[in-house]
């Protein structure tokens, strides 16, 4: 899995004062947890977008004073009218404690249900993942190549290699449904041999 360095201060002091402070200088509050103790820090705004807007899973090397962490992104809180991140939460990793992490799907291929006009509904983007770090996949790769019109690919038919998926197993990833105008097509065929 790709990983990204960013750097951190420490925050001396934990408050709204103290965060509305820092987002004036353009840093954003973060925590980091899930290791032997937490850690309350700042971060630059701009360091922080390649992490946040982008549908890939990162682990993230942190350093703080001097101290490096490797994390994930847990969650992010946005302003509800300038979409400016307002606070981030990163989850410390361990190499022995598995990890719950929402990875892309990649759909690969092409359908031959596509090709002769059905259409392609992907219903799920993300999967959620239980694993180590190591095992963690950049992404699910689900292949198209065997989907007719009708057919679908559920959460049960994707195998991760020492991983467990955790969505419904009876969830739809992909499906390819009929369209209006093959459904019209299959209509008019259909009156035609009636004649």
């Amino acid at each position: 899995m790709k990983s990204i360095a960013i750097s951190g201060s420490s925050r001396k002091n934990v408050g709204k004062r103290d965060a509305k402070e820092l987002r004036y200088q353009g840093l954003v509050p973060a925590v980091l947890y899930g290791g032997k103790e937490q850690y309350h820090f700042s971060v630059s705004a701009a360091d922080l977008k390649p992490v946040i807007y982008t549908p890939d899973v990162h682990f993230i090397d942190i350093e703080i004073d001097g101290n490096k962490h490797q994390a994930v992104l847990q969650d992010a809180q946005f302003h509800p009218l300038t979409d400016q991140v307002r606070h981030v939460d990163f989850l410390e990793l361990n190499d022995k404690k598995e990890v719950v992490l929402s990875i892309p799907v990649k759909l690969t291929g092409a359908s031959p249900g596509v090709k002769v006009g059905g259409k392609l509904v992907q219903k799920l983007r993300n999967l959620r993942v239980k694993a180590l770090p190591k095992d963690l996949p950049q992404y699910i790769e689900v292949s198209l190549t065997s989907l007719e019109v009708g057919d679908s690919v559920r959460v049960e038919d994707v195998q991760v290699a020492n991983a467990k998926v955790l969505n419904n197993a009876d969830d739809t990833i992909v499906s390819v449904t009929m369209s209006r105008a093959l459904r019209q097509a299959e209509q008019e065929a259909a009156k035609a041999d009636k004649k």
